[in-house]
Parts: C-alpha cells; structure tokens; sequence
C-alpha cells in the first residue's frame, strides 16, 4: 500500500490498525529470541542486543570499555559507567552477560524516590497480618471460641504465644521478596549481572547508603534475624520469581556480582562510591559502532538504505547530545515509508532525531 499512515486524522473510525506491521526489534515485547521457549531467553537483553544478538557477537568494543569491565571483574568492584544517553551504557551489561554466559541480567531502575531497601528486599507485613487474622477468624468460626486472648497477630513468629492461626498461615518467607541488588548477592557458582540504571537519578543519600553493601557484599534481612532461632533456614522469593532459601537471616555473596552503574552524568557522587568502583567513561558511537549496531536489529539492508541517514547522524555538530536509538527509530520507520515522497522520508528524520540538549 502507498500509503504507509495507519492514523490519517480524518475522524472516521476505519480498521487500518490491523495492517501495523511487526514492532522494531528493539521493541518487541512477546519475541523468544532463537526460537527458544518464551522464558527461556532474557527478553530484554535480547532486545537491547539484536534479534540475532549481531550486537554482542560481531562489534568489539574499544579497549578502553574492555579493560574497565576486566578490571571490574578481577578486583570485585563495580563498574561507573558514565555517557551521554543513547552511548550504549546499559547494553554493556546485557553484552558481557552474553558472552560470559552469565545469565538474564538483573535491572535495578532508579528514580527519585529509590531507597536501598528497594534494591534488597520487601517485607510485605500488612499481607502477613491480614492472612493471620483471617486464619484466626476461621479457627474462631470452627471451634466458637472467639480467639480474642490467643496472641498478638503482629508477632513476629506468631508461634511462642500458642497462636495456631499464625501456624495455619503461610511462614514468613512469604512476605519476602528479594529486590535485584538483593538477589545479586546470593551465594552463586558464577556471578551474576547488576544494572544500576542512572543512579544520578536518585536522591542524594542512595549513594552513600550503598557504600556499605558494595564494600560487603552482604546484608541482613532483620525479620528472619528474629526467627533465627526457631526457624534457621527461611525459604523466600528471589527477583527472578524463583525461591531461595535465607541462612540465619543473611545474605552473602560467594561470587561478588559485576555491577555495572549507569550515569548521564547529570551530578556527581561522593568520593567514596568513586573509590570503590571502576569509572569508564563511554564515547559517542563512530561510524564502526552505528554500523554494527543498525545491522544487528536491521540486518544488512538496513544498514544500505539507511546510509544518508548514519551520515547525518555522524555528521551532527560537536557537542551536539543525540542517541543511537533515535537513528535507529529514524531509519525503521522511514523503511517503512517506501513510496513516500522524499520531502515526507526527511520530515520523519527531523522529527525522530531531534538533539536531546536543544533547548525547549
């Protein structure tokens, strides 16, 4: 069909959605990548990689990204990535984690209002209370006897005032669910791979918060501390949905995770997360790099129709702050425009490459 709108602003309902083509690759949420069974692959490492991974597989990086990732992995330390957006700081976690078979990459998004405790673990207190006193409820139905001095349902084991509903409840490893900083730090055969994704994001205390456990690489979940005596290994949900068991209430790592911390450099941090990580500063992408990175989600023809549009982007002011991802949403959506006119093929161009730092 010439024409590649599916909204035409014509206010008359008609079905042209139907026609949408498949999303980009770099967008698709329901692909298993290889054809492997849905859940099997890591959806978001596949997508930042390329639908055949080309990414991770065919584009070397410079020397400077690989000696900072060895440099992390042999001395235990994080790694501080810090770039423009678009330079490609998040998909080196999911690149190193490919490669050395690592496993689906653990993401920690930080805002505003991140807190450490986010990153470690939730203890969900209100749904234990609740199922407590629902379980006392019941029993207080069956056996008419009102249940009303059989214990405190706050308690933290509900087990040494006699109370059966807090038995007949699940156990507390329930109501806990390990956040990703968290599972990173489970004993492990192999490390696994932390994104911190932009901690200058976050409040001004995270950072510090964090010294602590990075220099550790331990914690302690004070709920099963309490327990310990009664209950010394604790089975809880991991951020991978799976269940873990908790010795004595702590968790240390075996393996220290690589943790790779993302920045736009929007602020600077404290020197003493500074000193414990491993700092790379990541370049704007060259030609080599949009190459590679085009034909890994666009293939070969991709890269062929889209040259004028890499050479713009290659071409664009010193200093000028533009992201990878805008080139590539600019030559997907214009390969879709084949019979367009030339002038339409540009206005697209102009509205999806727009420079971030422009003033608004």
């Amino acid at each position: 069909m010439n024409d590649w709108r599916i909204y035409r602003g014509v206010g008359q309902p008609h079905d042209g959605v139907r026609r949408l083509p498949e999303p980009p690759p770099w967008r698709d949420f329901t692909r298993a990548q290889d054809g492997a069974p849905a859940g099997s692959q890591d959806p978001s490492g596949a997508r930042r990689l390329g639908v055949r991974r080309r990414r991770a597989e065919n584009y070397a990086p410079r020397p400077a990204e690989v000696d900072a990732v060895n440099a992390a992995l042999y001395l235990r330390r994080p790694l501080l990535v810090t770039g423009n957006p678009g330079t490609g700081k998040s998909t080196l976690a999911y690149a190193v984690a490919h490669e050395l078979k690592l496993g689906r990459v653990l993401r920690w998004p930080i805002v505003s209002r991140t807190t450490l405790q986010d990153g470690l673990y939730r203890y969900d207190a209100i749904g234990r209370l609740q199922d407590v006193q629902l379980e006392r409820a019941r029993g207080a139905a069956g056996d008419g006897s009102g249940g009303s001095d059989r214990g405190d349902p706050g308690d933290a084991d509900g087990g040494d005032r006699g109370d059966d509903a807090a038995d007949r409840a699940p156990g507390i490893g329930a109501y806990i669910r390990l956040g990703p900083l968290g599972t990173a730090l489970l004993p492990s055969e192999l490390p696994r791979v932390l994104l911190i994704d932009e901690l200058d994001k976050s409040d001004l205390d995270l950072p510090n918060d964090l010294l602590n456990v990075l220099e550790e690489g331990e914690f302690a979940i004070p709920e099963l501390e309490r327990v310990a005596d009664r209950r010394p290994v604790v089975e809880v949900l991991s951020h991978d949905s799976g269940r873990v068991a908790v010795h004595g209430g702590r968790i240390a790592c075996t393996n220290f995770p690589l943790i790779v911390l993302t920045s736009n450099g929007e602020r600077d941090f404290p020197a003493p997360l500074l000193r414990r990580c491993v700092q790379l500063e990541l370049e704007p992408p060259g030609e080599e790099q949009l190459t590679a990175m085009v034909e890994a989600h666009l293939g070969e023809e991709g890269v062929a129709a889209g040259q004028d549009l890499i050479g713009r982007f290659l071409d664009r002011e010193p200093g000028e702050v533009m992201a990878a991802d805008q080139l590539l949403n600019a030559l997907f959506l214009t390969q879709h425009t084949p019979h367009a006119e030339r002038l339409t093929r540009e206005r697209i161009a102009d509205l999806l490459m727009q420079r971030l730092d422009r003033s608004r």
